[in-house]
């Protein structure tokens, strides 16, 4: 499986706009903001599109766009900047012989004043930013990114008839991007999840939102790709489009050709700074899940079975005799969590939740996260050369990720010269004072080499053995020759985090 380019370091990815990164970002200045008006706004809710043909190419989009626009609104947000540590300023006079002075800092001869950016009675700096987002509800629920409004001290909502409206945070969820605001009002526009037929590549979409703070603006373009990840976000499979769609975009919809919303506009990448026709969409199936959560209790739980996964490829799998197929596998396990109270095993690969294929760590997860706290969550593992079920009650998912806190770096055998220690799998091998074996050396052009081995990695198991000398590490490599299969599955402890690696069984990678 290949990695997922780093979108959030690439340069011109961005997820619209947020407190922290927009003060300055537009070059019009300061948005200005209509009188607020009480009362809600004068508008109908939109019929569906007249298409005779649902996926070939209609004449128009402005049937489309005419129904769904009242619906679409731009967010202006403003806040406080967070405050900056204290700075140091220019050298304003010699350093003095006698005491010290608290307000400064001696440099040589000199002192340099120390400026505290909350004192001299200098006004916080306020940030503003502004991004896109639509009505679900007639009453004046509002779906959005949680970029978006996210440090937000004030939230203004500009409707197409050019109201300006009060909103109040109701709930965000960081893990996926979203957030729901609330206006006060009645009989409002509003637009509806298309929840049961999913989008496929080459289905017409259109985009409504607010880019670069020019108001109303409609986009069209296809579905591009499904499944597309982003680093970070494990409970969303985007979908990406070439619908154009820029800065301000952000938390706007993404319709079908039936006015129903498909996906909210969440990021797009760019090298240049503007679209160049690859924006990425929460899916519908996944927005409405979680604003449903957040309208009826601010916030979203998801479920956790206190295991750490990650991908078992092609390689892993034929490695333990099941063949090639994708999957995830249990690396690590929580002490006391619920999957070690259920039975689940380090080395266990993960076919099935709830009878739902698992091709992927990801897959796990989020198939893990739907479940709610209490729930039994039925897993189809592969352990020992055969197929299991195990049913893990799920807990509450906490606030932060827990990290491995065990620190297995080795160290032992660093008097044992590389050429003399044992060459297994071309690398060479001394025992480790912490349990497992350590890989004093990696012989270059490796299967190990090529998967990333490196010095001071601690070989904690080798096949399902446990390893305590290299010999362990031999005794797996001739188990997996004798069973036929070309690589061997070993568990690598790097200063405290767990990896699956498979390396492949050779003369050559054998003998080193």
């Amino acid at each position: 499986m290949k990695p997922s380019p780093d979108f959030r370091n690439r340069k011109g990815l961005f997820a619209g706009a947020s407190i922290g990164a927009v003060a300055g970002f537009f070059a019009f200045g300061l948005l200005a903001h209509a009188a607020d008006v009480k009362g809600p706004v004068n508008a109908k809710p939109p019929k569906a599109a007249n298409i005779a043909s649902p996926y070939g190419l209609p004449g128009s989009f402005a049937d489309i766009v005419a129904n769904v626009a009242p619906a679409v609104v731009s967010i202006d947000v403003e806040g406080k900047a967070k405050p900056e540590p204290a700075s140091l300023q220019i050298p304003f006079g010699l350093a003095p012989e006698d005491g010290e002075d608290g307000d400064s800092i001696p440099f040589g001869p000199f002192r340099f004043k120390r400026i505290d950016p909350q004192q001299d009675n200098a006004p916080p700096k306020k940030m503003s930013g502004t991004g896109s987002g639509f009505f679900i509800s007639p009453d004046g629920y509002i779906v959005t990114n949680n970029h978006v409004v996210e440090g937000a001290d004030k939230i203004t909502v500009r409707t197409t008839d050019e109201r300006s409206i009060p909103a109040k945070l109701i709930g965000r969820d960081a893990a996926t991007d979203l957030a729901v605001i609330k206006i006060d009002g009645h009989d409002l526009p509003y637009v509806s999840f298309q929840n049961k037929a999913k989008p496929r590549v080459g289905d017409w979409v259109i985009a409504v939102g607010n880019p670069f703070n020019l108001g109303g603006t409609a986009t069209a373009g296809i579905v591009s790709a499904l499944h597309r990840a982003q680093p970070g976000s494990n409970y969303v499979d985007y979908m990406q489009i070439d619908a154009p769609i820029n800065r301000g975009n952000s938390g706007g919809p993404t319709f079908d050709v039936h006015g129903r919303v498909v996906g909210v506009n969440t990021a797009i990448f760019s090298p240049t700074g503007g679209s160049v026709g690859i924006g990425f969409d929460i899916p519908a199936d996944v927005a409405e899940s979680v604003t449903k959560q957040l309208i009826s209790g601010g916030k979203v739980t998801r479920g956790f079975i206190g295991a750490t996964v990650q991908d078992a490829s092609a390689d892993m799998a034929e490695s333990v005799g099941l063949g090639e197929r994708k999957a995830a596998i249990v690396v690590d396990l929580s002490p006391g969590g619920p999957s070690e109270k259920a039975g689940l095993r380090q080395g266990d690969i993960v076919l099935k939740v709830d009878g739902s294929d698992i091709s992927s760590a990801t897959d796990l997860t989020r198939a893990v996260g739907i479940a709610r706290a209490g729930d039994d969550v039925k897993m189809e593992i592969w352990r020992d050369g055969k197929k299991q079920t195990i049913a893990v009650r799920s807990g509450t998912r906490p606030e932060e990720n827990r990290l491995a806190s065990n620190d297995n770096s080795g160290g032992a055998g660093a008097g044992v010269p590389p050429s003399r220690a044992p060459a297994v799998l071309g690398m060479r091998l001394v025992p480790s004072d912490k349990g497992g074996v350590t890989v004093q050396a990696v012989i270059p052009n490796s299967n190990a080499a090529e998967k990333g081995i490196k010095k001071g990695d601690v070989i904690a198991n080798a096949g399902s053995l446990k390893t305590d000398s290299p010999a362990d590490v031999t005794d797996a490599v001739a188990q997996a020759k004798k069973d036929g299969r070309s690589n061997v599955l070993l568990l690598i402890d790097r200063d405290g985090r767990k990896l699956y690696v498979p390396i492949e069984v050779t003369e050559a990678s054998a003998q080193g």
